[in-house]
């Protein structure tokens, strides 16, 4: 999507998408939760009008005030993430926010820095119930810049030579989310496994149909 003035602008689409979603799912879909929670019994998702939104600095406090050791500029693993969870509800009462501003040397390439500080970008993570289900930012629009970015990143621009040029003939500001689906439905549904939410799920053992 394109940005008129600021990333946070597309924060706030997943804030409106993911709170009316929920909404609308306890609303129009009680008993096939109720379904669901009779076999998978589950707590029903806990969400705030307006979703809670930390800066990853913020959330790197936290966990050092619970005194969990961290990188600060570091990714963080999924024990991490799931602490910060518990903190977040403990704290917030919500099981549902939005991390953002992540440390840029832990972005891709083509994320575009934050403006008061180059450490870090316009970039975001959601999350629900401790795990990570969208990934988002604002990419890079100026092919000269991605150049720098990813000769930075120790890229060979050749390598991706297309992709900097389409932006050649023009782009504006712009950024956007990825969404696991899946994700969202165990996870808003309280399961402990993915292959539950998948209608033909793949494991070792199962390659077709």
């Amino acid at each position: 999507m394109e940005i008129k003035k600021h990333y946070f602008e597309v924060m706030d689409i997943v804030d409106r998408l993911f709170v009316t979603m929920f909404d609308t799912l306890n609303e129009n879909c009680a008993k096939e939760l109720e379904a669901v929670g009779r076999q998978y019994p589950f707590e029903p998702l806990k969400y705030l009008r307006s979703t809670l939104r930390l800066t990853f600095e913020e959330g790197i406090q936290m966990l050092k005030d619970a005194g969990v050791e961290v990188d600060p500029l570091g990714d963080l693993n999924t024990e991490t993430e799931r602490k910060l969870g518990q903190l977040v509800l403990e704290k917030y009462g919500t099981e549902f926010y939005i991390l953002h501003r992540y440390p840029l040397g832990i972005r891709p390439f083509y994320t575009m820095p934050s403006y008061d500080n180059p450490s870090y970008s316009n970039s975001f993570d959601v999350f629900i119930r401790g795990e990570e289900i969208i990934s988002g930012a604002q990419r890079v629009h100026v092919p000269e810049f991605l150049t720098e970015r990813a000769q930075a990143c120790g890229i060979d621009v050749k390598t991706v030579s297309t992709y900097i040029d389409s932006f050649r003939y023009g782009a504006p500001p712009h950024g956007g989310f990825g969404v696991g689906l899946e994700r969202v439905v165990m996870l808003f549904c309280g399961l402990n496994n993915i292959r539950k939410t998948s209608l033909f799920p793949r494991d070792p053992l199962r390659i077709a149909p």
